[in-house]
């Protein structure tokens, strides 16, 4: 039986982790979940967020299910997220979007998977003052970690069967850090003849997915730009709350909704849990259950396409519990 991490988080966390647990429970897939606990609520018992039994966990089990965590303000601590990137080497951000029926949108058929580098760029947080008037922020980008994340997503798409990979870039400017991107990004792509390439300077993409988003696939990014877009392309499909996402390196990986903990209305069921269940979906992929991911994805999608079972963020008075309940008896 394969033993998943399950972090449930701070906020709401807890209830949206909690119920993608029980929708992959009632897929039949069996899985034995190691509970974790990290998030500022942590703090004053360990000192941090994140105690060192939880990457412990997740290097031990190699993926874990993690609900949305909340960094202390004010304090030394960075980031939970931006630590277990570190720690784990997770140099991989995935970030699927898709239109649902049901699901108040300006667009349909839009279908697109992220790949932004997770590790390096402008987040490196490599920054310091210069004197007192200005400040200076050090854009890095090693070789490795542009081939490993534009391989990552030639091999991804060849995996699922996308057809499209758009390298996006501000090579024109930065002919240094974007202009080694991309031109790794060429080189690669030689490689996947049966995979179309194309390069996109950023801006211009940014006015292309507003435009027609229906003509993109996959899109591989650096740090910076891969953050802002992706967050556009949630938008384009109705959301943060229909986001998942997931942080993958060689020998672990992290699956979470892009949404944050919303700590006003914690414990309230109210939230709506479809991107923590859609991270989980993304997970049972990941460790091979394809037919249950499918299923529960389908489920997903018909809950939402029904109209009925609406949370309050669509309008409806469905609880956390109660969608999830309706999301199982489809399933």
């Amino acid at each position: 039986m394969r033993t998943i991490t399950l972090i449930p988080g701070d906020g709401i966390g807890p209830e949206v982790a909690f119920a993608a647990q029980r929708l992959i429970d009632a897929s039949g897939v069996k899985l034995d979940w190691e509970i974790q606990n990290a998030g500022a609520h942590m703090t004053d018992q360990f000192g941090t967020p994140l105690p060192k039994s939880v990457t412990a966990s997740i290097l031990k089990n190699g993926v874990a299910l993690k609900g949305p965590i909340a960094t202390p303000i004010g304090e030394g601590f960075r980031s939970v997220n931006v630590t277990l990137r570190k720690e784990l080497d997770l140099y991989v951000n995935l970030r699927p979007v898709k239109t649902y029926q049901g699901i108040p949108s300006r667009y349909t058929g839009i279908d697109i998977v992220i790949v932004r580098e997770n590790t390096e760029d402008l987040y490196a947080g490599i920054e310091h003052m210069i004197g007192e008037d200005a400040a200076e922020s050090i854009k890095v980008f090693t070789r490795k970690g542009c081939e490993r994340i534009c391989r990552y997503a030639f091999e991804y798409a060849g995996k699922e069967g996308r057809k499209k990979v758009t390298a996006v870039h501000k090579a024109n400017i930065m002919k240094c850090t974007d202009g080694m991107f991309l031109n790794i990004a060429r080189e690669i792509s030689k490689e996947y003849t049966d995979i179309e390439f194309e390069e996109m300077i950023i801006d211009a993409m940014c006015m292309r997915l507003v435009q027609s988003p229906e003509s993109y696939d996959i899109l591989v990014l650096p740090n910076l730009y891969g953050d802002i877009v992706s967050d556009l392309c949630a938008g384009l499909v109705g959301g943060l709350g229909f986001a998942p996402g997931a942080n993958i390196g060689s020998n672990s990986a992290v699956f979470e909704p892009v949404h944050g903990s919303a700590p006003d209305i914690a414990g309230k069921n109210i939230a709506n849990p479809t991107a923590m269940m859609l991270s989980g979906v993304h997970m049972l992929k990941y460790i091979g259950e394809i037919e249950a991911a499918n299923n529960i994805e389908k489920a997903i999608s018909y809950v939402l396409n029904e109209g009925i079972a609406k949370t309050r963020d669509l309008g409806g008075t469905f609880g956390t519990r109660e969608f999830t309940d309706c999301v199982i008896s489809k399933l």
